[in-house]
């Protein structure tokens, strides 16, 4: 069992968790995540990590009550426990393995969509720690929905831009991005988390903006194994899975429509089905395509 230091509710139906796991703490970077169960017989849900304390032993987690095993998560007090925290799993952010020297010289702009804000914060926060500078662009539909604003603003140079123009800037995160290029910004790298919809028009713009871009696209994890085939998606003409190949992938390269129809098709059983048939031994991360 691991033992829920705090919990606290940032927003509507979106809650924060610090969790006692002392091995997972020790060991993970940013950019990988976990999988967690709420109860000895619940489902086993991938959650990114949102923070991490290596001297605590403890790793944050922010929620979304969306499914049944995410409102039992989210209905967790402090003291409670959570049955299984597994991890670190797949791959760290690449940042982590670049020269810090060569990162140092790059500009570089990370888009945060929703609740994909959560696993943005521990890259930034890791290359503030390390002496690099970067921007945030955070995007909510209004003011109630934005989470993490002030620890932010310890790490970054932060953006903050509202669907309806209830705080910060107003428009979606496309147009903050394209303003700033417009007032003379330039950047050498983007990494964008969010909703898919929000990945695909991001990367739309900074393909025409020459930006390269890296997306993360744990929305569509489920098993977390690369075994229950809803991380299935192409990326540059090759079968990948969000959980073992990722979470992080090209943007440029992403085939973000086949993605968003799969993920409406795994919703149901027939679906699954079709799926299943239509795709044969590539269906599972078992089918030796994935790295």
């Amino acid at each position: 069992m691991f033992k829920i230091l705090e919990a606290n509710e940032l927003a509507a139906n979106i809650h924060q968790l610090i969790v006692e796991a002392p091995r997972v703490a020790g060991t993970c970077l940013p950019g990988q995540f976990l999988i967690v169960r709420a109860e000895e017989d619940g489902e086993r849900i991938p959650l990114t990590i949102c923070d991490y304390d290596r001297e605590k032993g403890t790793v944050e987690l922010v929620v979304q009550a969306l499914g049944a095993e995410s409102r039992k998560i989210c209905r967790k007090k402090a003291g409670d426990s959570l049955a299984d925290v597994v991890g670190p799993l797949g791959n760290a952010s690449d940042l982590c393995s670049e020269d810090i020297e060569e990162l140092k010289k790059k500009k570089i702009v990370f888009i945060a969509g929703g609740v994909g804000t959560a696993p943005v914060y521990p890259q930034a926060k890791w290359l503030k720690e390390h002496g690099v500078d970067c921007d945030v662009i955070i995007g909510a539909k209004n003011k109630d929905l934005v989470i993490l604003e002030e620890r932010f603003k310890t790490v970054c140079n932060l953006y903050v831009t509202t669907d309806d123009g209830s705080y910060g800037r107003e428009g979606m995160v496309t147009k903050c991005l394209q303003d700033l290029y417009d007032e003379g910004k330039r950047y050498d790298h983007c990494v964008a988390i969010g909703p898919m919809i929000m990945m695909k028009f991001v990367c739309k713009l900074t393909k025409e903006l020459g930006i390269p871009t890296i997306v993360s696209m744990n929305t569509i994890m489920v098993d977390g194994t690369g075994m229950c085939g809803a991380c299935r998606l192409t990326v540059g003409g090759k079968v990948k899975f969000a959980c073992v190949d990722g979470p992080e992938f090209d943007g440029h390269e992403v085939d973000f429509d086949q993605a968003m129809k799969r993920m409406r098709l795994y919703q149901t059983e027939e679906g699954r089905l079709a799926l299943k048939e239509q795709e044969g031994d590539t269906h599972h991360g078992g089918c030796g395509n994935c790295n």
